[in-house]
């Protein structure tokens, strides 16, 4: 399966501007964020789909019991509600599909990658008045409850089980081989959730070159967002030379080259001669 598909022209420079505007507010909105990400993956959400996927988050936060206690009984009731009644949770399997990092979606499904559950768990816990946040460990993201002396940790990929120390740290070495530093510890800024819901996305897309669209569209939103690596730019220059916009592709390898340039001159002609072959394409 390789869709969805992105909306058409119109539609899709209206996602990115509300996009750069909700990445820009003094309070960005995570819940916003992602769905204006399935919105620019999936042509066929409109406004009512937006709406009816916040009413959605709504509906699941009444679910939930009235103030249960501390951290742990806030986990506990997520876990019970989301992850045992509703079934939200994660398999191997859904690290293969797009749907699983578009939030209208992982609502639909109950299925996802861990940042998009753990989303889910965060609007729904927000909505509640839980204290809740985001933990990205490295290579797998987590939800934390409470203070730093008082956290618990759950893991919605795993309908929301309670993770001890030790298995945050078997977490952490399965994924890069090194110890828990406390710093993997702090909590989330939404921007930067989102950029990591976007790097998935490239990720994905890396691996199928039919799907140009998507690591086009996930670049682009990704370069709306007040802070982005800008190689960002270079790879958006890249995409649309893949995709036949020479000259655009180009015009964005000129001006990346002329971004490195002061501070690495073989790599900016090295783009230069890129774009020169670009334009020759045309010829």
């Amino acid at each position: 399966m390789h869709g969805p598909y992105p909306p058409e022209p119109e539609r899709a420079a209206e996602v990115r501007r509300r996009f750069g505007e909700e990445a820009r507010a003094a309070r960005p909105d995570l819940a916003a964020l992602c769905l204006l990400v399935g919105a620019a993956a999936d042509g066929t959400v409109d406004e009512a789909g937006l709406d009816a996927a916040q009413i959605e988050l709504d509906r699941l936060a009444g679910l939930l019991p009235f103030a249960p206690g501390g951290p742990r009984s806030w986990a506990l009731a997520l876990a019970d509600v989301l992850g045992w009644r509703c079934g939200f949770r994660g398999s191997a399997g859904d690290y293969e599909r797009l749907e699983s990092s578009l939030l209208h979606e992982v609502l639909r499904r109950r299925r996802g990658l861990p940042i998009l559950l753990s989303v889910v768990w965060m609007e729904v816990a927000r909505r509640a008045g839980a204290p809740v946040y985001g933990v990205a460990l490295p290579g797998h993201f987590v939800v934390g409850f409470g203070p730093q002396e008082d956290r618990v940790l759950a893991d919605p990929f795993d309908g929301g089980r309670l993770l001890s120390v030790a298995d945050a740290e078997l977490l952490v070495a399965g994924a890069t081989g090194g110890p828990l530093d406390p710093s993997m510890l702090t909590p989330a800024d939404p921007l930067d959730v989102v950029l990591r819901v976007l790097n998935n996305i490239r990720a994905w897309a890396a691996s199928r070159p039919e799907r140009t669209d998507v690591a086009l569209w996930a670049v682009e939103l990704s370069l709306l967002l007040p802070s982005h690596p800008a190689r960002l730019r270079y790879e958006r220059a890249q995409l649309l030379v893949q995709r036949g916009d020479f000259l655009r592709g180009a015009a964005e390898l000129d001006a990346y080259a002329d971004v490195v340039a002061g501070v690495d001159e073989t790599t900016a002609e090295r783009v230069r001669g890129q774009a020169r072959a670009a334009r020759a394409l045309l010829n």
